[in-house]
């Protein structure tokens, strides 16, 4: 099954491809030959999940998907959220998001927090979602070189390292991201053998 995945962020979609079966092709926008920068303007992740897959679909009518990702941490009232990528400005720097999350957090003894990944799969016009889920601390540095974003901070719950110190496979293990894709993998899956959806 061939599905377009709405996003320019190559990240993801290193991340997708490495949590999706192998009989699965994603192709991301590049890949596709469409360059456009989607807007993000809603105030929850599963309406920007939304938009994006929204838009794609009406440019192609092929099969797609898009996602959201938010960090949420409880002490901040789940700031940053749905702004995660934008939590400093516009600008869209994640080190000055790091060191805004810091800062705010300096003193609080409460760290827990949790990402979440909102996918929006639209397949031959209906829309279908998925949500993940992972639940862990923030760390009061960086810790590790690896993944994107808020990743050096966060560690899961059940494992001593950062998903910043984890290589793929592991992360996999814990991921908001990866444990959305295994629902929509089993969405469709089932879908192609049912051919209902």
């Amino acid at each position: 099954m061939k599905l377009i995945f709405a996003t320019n962020n190559q990240n993801k979609v290193r991340e997708i491809k490495s949590a999706l079966p192998s009989d699965f092709t994603v192709v991301s926008l590049i890949e596709a030959g469409i360059n456009i920068d989607i807007p993000e303007p809603h105030d929850t992740l599963q309406e920007n999940a939304a938009e994006k897959a929204r838009t794609i679909y009406s440019l192609t009518s092929i099969s797609c998907f898009s996602e959201d990702t938010g960090l949420e941490v409880y002490a901040l009232n789940n700031e940053p959220g749905v702004r995660s990528a934008r939590y400093a400005g516009e600008g869209k720097s994640f080190e000055k998001n790091i060191e805004k999350l810091l800062i705010k957090l300096n003193g609080l003894p409460d760290r827990r927090a949790r990402f979440r990944t909102m996918i929006c799969l639209i397949l031959d016009g209906k829309e279908l979602f998925f949500e993940g889920i992972c639940e862990g601390v923030i760390t009061e540095t960086r810790l590790g070189e690896g993944g994107f974003g808020y990743d050096p901070l966060f560690k899961p719950v059940g494992s001593d390292k950062t998903f910043g110190q984890m290589n793929m496979g592991e992360k996999n293990r814990f991921s908001h991201r990866k444990k959305a894709a295994d629902l929509l993998v089993t969405f469709l899956n089932q879908a192609d053998i049912n051919k209902e959806y």
